[in-house]
């Protein structure tokens, strides 16, 4: 071999070293499809695949004990680095028939789905079809109220009234629900005083993120629903998540109900159950877990996104709680993060945590109103996680289990 051949092929073999080197780089970075494949739905089994026999016997105890004592009646799931560690569907789906509640039972999500809703927000920023910096009269000129932008809604800073109690002695008649545009007319007609000027306090609020769904549906052209099956449930791989508004299903299709903490009766919608965006998804306990593995992998949005969503963007409360783009927060030492968020509409009231640096996801779902999910201490102490409920650390806010949600 002459030394021009011997020349050659190391050249080709120096290229094709660093050519797959690079390959294996970009295929470690590779962002998933929004298009899902038989391989998506093949991974997703494997996800949700769980053997009762092997489930955790702590966590199991522990639910029996939430139940007996404090009346925890819902579903709950805990999974670990892609493993379900525990669930179980416990109690009643509809206590006045005494249906049973099932594993793949669908929950109002109730406050939950801000978190949806600010995934939503964050993808049309993304797309240039929004900007954080964007005033709410730029999509409804008849908006009252002047210096809030999608940022400020974002992050409960807007200092709004909560349209769920304004609208109450306005709309006459009950038995029609209201949609989003319904309200945002209302507030345009009757310009009720708010709370606070815009970006001076941090105020939990539903208006926020019905002003926020109005803006998705304003900016696509297209309802609430339609969107966020097409750009997030789908994609997700979440078959058995909805959006479901009164103004479209004059009886909700689902099994399970609401409750209050008696089981007196149950919660029938009503007209606030109308608008959506603040609440109005219903989805499962695996539909969730889907959701948790489409945020972490880019399914859903990109990584400096998610860095702004799960940021606090308001004073630390108690030097650990804050909020972001749609998620509550902990903020441990070494960078210790925990999103979460809860629920508390109509007879349901839930918990949704994803712990990053344990890579743990703890759900509740709960269809009867009680403290229940007030005990849950030592199932984060068995989990190695931060406490996440009211009290847990000195001094008192806006936290989980006082009545913003």
């Amino acid at each position: 071999m002459t030394y021009r051949n011997i020349l050659a092929v190391a050249s080709m073999a120096t290229f094709l070293f660093f050519a797959c080197s690079n390959s294996k780089k970009n295929a470690t970075h590779t962002v998933p499809s929004k298009e899902r494949t038989a391989e998506d739905d093949k991974a997703d089994s494997l996800l949700l695949a769980y053997n009762p026999a092997k489930g955790d016997k702590f966590i199991a105890d522990f639910v029996e004990n939430l139940h007996k004592k404090y009346g925890f009646n819902g579903n709950m799931l805990v999974a670990k680095d892609g493993k379900i560690l525990y669930e179980r569907a416990i109690g009643w789906a509809d206590y006045l028939h005494r249906d049973s509640l099932k594993i793949n039972s669908e929950f109002e999500l109730a406050s939950v789905t801000k978190t949806f809703t600010g995934t939503a927000i964050m993808q049309l920023v993304e797309q240039g079809k929004l900007h954080l910096t964007d005033d709410v009269k730029k999509f409804y000129p008849n908006f009252p109220y002047e210096g809030i932008n999608i940022k400020l809604l974002l992050t409960h800073r807007s200092g709004m009234m909560n349209y769920v109690y304004f609208s109450d002695g306005i709309w006459k008649d009950k038995k029609k629900p209201m949609s989003n545009n319904d309200v945002m007319n209302l507030i345009a007609e009757y310009k009720p005083n708010r709370y606070a000027k815009p970006d001076t306090r941090f105020h939990y609020n539903n208006s926020n993120y019905m002003v926020l769904a109005a803006i998705i549906e304003k900016v696509t052209g297209k309802p609430y629903a339609d969107y966020m099956m097409e750009n997030i449930f789908k994609p997700s791989g979440m078959k058995h998540t909805h959006v479901y508004s009164t103004t479209v299903y004059p009886k909700i299709p689902v099994d399970v109900v609401g409750h209050d903490r008696t089981w007196r009766y149950s919660v029938v919608q009503n007209f606030l159950d109308g608008p959506v965006g603040d609440k109005g998804i219903y989805s499962t306990l695996h539909d969730l877990v889907l959701y948790d593995k489409a945020l972490k992998n880019g399914r859903l949005l990109k990584k400096e996104s998610l860095d702004s969503a799960y940021k606090g963007h308001n004073k630390a409360i108690n030097g650990h709680f804050n909020y972001g783009y749609g998620w509550r927060m902990f903020d441990g030492e070494n960078g210790r993060k925990v999103v979460y968020h809860t629920g508390w509409w109509h007879g349901f009231r839930h918990i949704y945590v994803r712990d990053f640096q344990k890579n743990i996801v703890v759900i509740f779902l709960g269809n009867l109103t009680n403290g229940s999910l007030m005990h849950l201490d030592d199932l984060y102490k068995h989990l190695g996680m931060p406490i996440i409920r009211k009290g847990a650390y000195s001094g008192s806010g806006s936290l989980p289990g006082s009545d913003e949600d």
